[in-house]
């Protein structure tokens, strides 16, 4: 991946990320585990879209037309993957999200979905997933039926949806639906 992905860092290009445990892997694991000379420069170039779009915005050099206002629209109960929240890269969610015009949302204050990548996928640890998941996030979800549900990792979609029965949506989703019609 360093191999593939260096030659666009080197020429200046950011590399933008969705799944947080993928992007964040390039500017923490990778660097940790001496993947080579270039890692750094890499780690540097890497961001995830949210921050991306974030800091661009705040530069003056990317002006996002959002819709309107919309009043009736749904509050947005957002979870933030424990990658995410471990190098302080929801603070890029929340300035993201502040952006769009009249959107009501709230940073679900939760630990770990119960997934933790594979983990929650195997059976043994099933059970030790859900009481995960139970303690803060499943609360935050069943106490606001009405409220749309984002979550960035693919894990923690996956454990909304079997233990909540809710679907979530990426914050890629959210702000693609809340962008300004182009005619």
């Amino acid at each position: 991946m360093v191999d593939a992905l260096l030659p666009h860092a080197e020429a200046g290009l950011p590399i933008i990320g969705l799944e947080s445990s993928c992007l964040l892997t390039l500017r923490d694991e990778y660097k940790a585990l001496g993947l080579g000379d270039g890692v750094d420069l890499l780690s540097d170039q890497a961001l995830l879209l949210e921050e991306f779009l974030a800091r661009e915005s705040a530069a003056g050099r990317l002006q996002i037309a959002w819709s309107p206002s919309d009043e009736l629209a749904p509050k947005v109960l957002v979870h933030g993957h424990c990658h995410q929240k471990a190098v302080g890269a929801m603070k890029s969610t929340r300035k993201l999200l502040k952006q769009i015009p009249g959107l009501r949302f709230e940073i679900i204050e939760a630990s770990c979905c119960g997934m933790a990548g594979s983990f929650g996928f195997e059976a043994e640890h099933e059970e030790m997933a859900r009481e995960m998941a139970e303690q803060a996030l499943l609360p935050a979800i069943q106490v606001q039926p009405e409220a749309e549900v984002v979550a960035n990792g693919f894990s923690c979609r996956h454990q909304i949806r079997q233990t909540a029965q809710r679907d979530s949506i990426h914050l890629a989703q959210l702000s693609r639906s809340r962008l300004a019609e182009r005619s």
